[in-house]
């Protein structure tokens, strides 16, 4: 391609708008173009790119057996409700664009496809001799992000890779998740990426085992943890550990002491002169289920820890079947003004105690007039320990379970793991922290839409059996930005050869001069026709700018024709590297594939 022919301009600074690296280098450098909040045009350079990543999914993908298909993006909102998603996805987590047509059908566009898929296998899966079946699409999602940003990672539409598998049982899913464990690792090492896989929480999508894939970038929006063995990593959300150990405590009576100003705990334990490991910290929190009910929730942790509020959720979304609920739409911490609706009387704050009475909460129809307690594990053994004493001010000391408090009956794990907590395989292993982009997602969902939808096959014994389903999504355009992220400097973009989209530029320093445009033609189309491809930087404009600009586009590798043709050679400068070499004419092509080849088996 010549670049005076392409549809090309770049920015000298950065955009106002954008926030990471990545995101303002794929604006300046002419890949992308912001058309609304969080709606993006591909641009002829980003196509390349993400056909490019494309391509290593459909080659992984279809080297397992999976088939290739496209779903429609207009869903009907009854496939959501029996699935009990709907009130989730448009009201709860408010993701999904609603819609309503001319006949006052509800629609929604597609944010994921678990349910048109799990439709289509009960229409056409009658047997098990059609089992196991692997079904995948790389299509355009639509989410209603509240706050979009981050260009293409978080954007309101986006390509994505999602595939759905069918199995007769449990084992045969386990063999397809393995199998897509390799793809997207296969796929995350063929693009050029460094990653970690990790344990991850299921989320809305829900099922049981899950795994994220996540590229190690600084901006990444997620907290990994993982233990230098290489035997354990997780997303924060879902990270398990062993706390540090608890301190012992100074208070061996039991006391009600004043202790003024010590909302906090840090201001706590400088007060008491005592380790926040022996404080049983109560935090307040308010959740909304889908049916209205309004439900307070208690929730005794030690001082030094903080509540998983995923885990948290996770947990409450067990219990909705009490409150004839099936899900929750909110979950938070009340404020004043939240309190004011439903407490009796100002409470406590900060100085709430395990055994706070229920008297606080109003009698009303849609408020439960019970506090749910839930305990967690980190404080469950904790003797003579700090809390409150229900009353501003004031804590007590020495308290104890079954003594001064009833343990609360429901015992959680609802903590958050932080760096240097201990490894639960290893003790010896402390938890270390890295940020990272999380690109893939996979899924055992094991019947969870195929009992909602009524999607079964008749077994071997001619019984009709819920069908085993797997899901397993690839954020192609969130791939490409993670690849950006991941590996620029000062000057621009440095792509990885896999998933540049262009092999070569040629920069004519001078395009009066006649031997620097006839070299770089016969260069042109030599390295094409060896399937190397080639962009020929054609354009009337300075040398800087020319040298600039394939600085910022990243393209791997750049020729000049310039003074060394005088020599019958030409300038060749590796952009990852800035290495520079004169290379003659005639030995261009060989080198440069040799060199690309050789990038692509290390990529791989």
């Amino acid at each position: 391609m010549r670049l005076s022919q392409m549809l090309f301009v770049t920015l000298r600074e950065d955009p106002g708008l954008a926030e990471i690296p990545s995101h303002k280098l794929l604006l300046r450098a002419g890949y992308i173009r912001r058309i609304g909040s969080g709606i993006y045009a591909y641009l002829p350079l980003m196509w390349r790119v993400l056909q490019k990543v494309s391509q290593i999914v459909r080659e992984e993908m279809n080297a397992t057996g999976a088939q290739e298909c496209l779903l429609p993006q207009l869903q009907p909102a009854e496939l959501w409700r029996e699935s009990g998603r709907w009130d989730t996805y448009t009201k709860a987590e408010g993701i999904m664009f609603a819609l309503i047509d001319r006949q006052e059908r509800e629609l929604g566009l597609g944010p994921t496809h678990e349910e048109v898929i799990t439709t289509l296998a009960r229409d056409m899966i009658r047997s098990y001799r059609q089992l196991p079946l692997h079904l995948y699409q790389i299509q355009t999602k639509f989410r209603d992000e509240i706050r979009p940003r981050f260009g293409l990672m978080r954007g309101r539409e986006f390509i994505m890779k999602d595939g759905y598998s069918f199995h007769t049982n449990e084992d045969s899913l386990k063999q397809t998740y393995q199998d897509m464990q390799q793809v997207y690792s296969n796929t995350l090492r063929r693009a050029g990426l460094a990653f970690r896989a990790v344990d991850a929480d299921a989320g809305a999508i829900g099922g049981s085992g899950s795994q994220e894939f996540m590229v190690l970038a600084e901006a990444g929006e997620d907290q990994v943890l993982y233990t230098e063995d290489g035997k354990y990593a997780a997303n924060v959300e879902k990270a398990v550990s062993l706390p540090t150990k608890v301190q012992s405590s100074a208070f061996t009576t039991y006391e009600k002491r004043e202790t003024p100003q010590t909302q906090t705990i840090e201001k706590l334990c400088q007060f008491l002169k005592c380790s926040p490991t022996q404080v049983v910290k109560n935090v307040l929190y308010q959740t909304v289920y889908d049916n209205g009910m309004t439900v307070l929730v208690l929730v005794n942790i030690r001082g030094d820890q903080e509540v998983n509020e995923v885990k948290l959720i996770n947990e409450l979304t067990k219990q909705a079947s009490q409150y004839g609920a099936k899900t929750i739409l909110a979950l938070t911490v009340p404020d004043t003004e939240a309190q004011q609706k439903w407490a009796t009387k100002q409470l406590p704050l900060g100085y709430i105690a395990p055994d706070i009475e229920d008297s606080y909460i109003r009698s009303e129809k849609q408020l439960h007039p019970k506090f749910l307690r839930l305990v967690d594990i980190t404080v469950i053994d904790l003797k003579n320990f700090v809390t409150g004493a229900n009353e501003s001010d004031y804590h007590v000391v020495g308290a104890n379970w079954g003594e001064q408090f009833q343990l609360p009956s429901q015992v959680v794990d609802v903590r958050k793991a932080k760096p240097g907590d201990r490894a639960i395989h290893d003790p010896n292993q402390t938890l270390q922290s890295t940020r990272g982009i999380e690109v893939g997602h996979i899924f055992q969902l094991g019947t969870k839409y195929s009992k909602a939808l009524s999607a079964t096959y008749t077994s071997e014994q001619g019984e009709e059996v819920p069908l085993v389903m797997g899901c397993y999504g690839l954020g192609v355009s969130r791939l490409a930005q993670a690849a950006v992220e991941q590996s620029y400097d000062q000057d621009g973009i440095i792509w990885p050869v896999a998933i540049a989209p262009y092999h070569v530029i040629i920069s004519i320093p001078n395009i009066t001069d006649t031997k620097q445009v006839q070299a770089a033609e016969q260069l042109y189309t030599q390295l094409n026709s060896a399937s190397i491809e080639t962009l020929l930087d054609d354009r009337n404009e300075r040398a800087g700018v020319k040298f600039k600009d394939a600085d910022l586009i990243g393209i791997p590798y750049r020729i000049v024709t310039g003074r060394s043709l005088a020599n019958g050679k030409v300038e060749v400068v590796e952009r990852k590297t800035r290495k520079s070499q004169e290379i003659p004419l005639l030995e261009v092509v060989s080198t440069l594939k040799q060199w690309i080849d050789a990038d692509q088996v290390e990529e791989k």
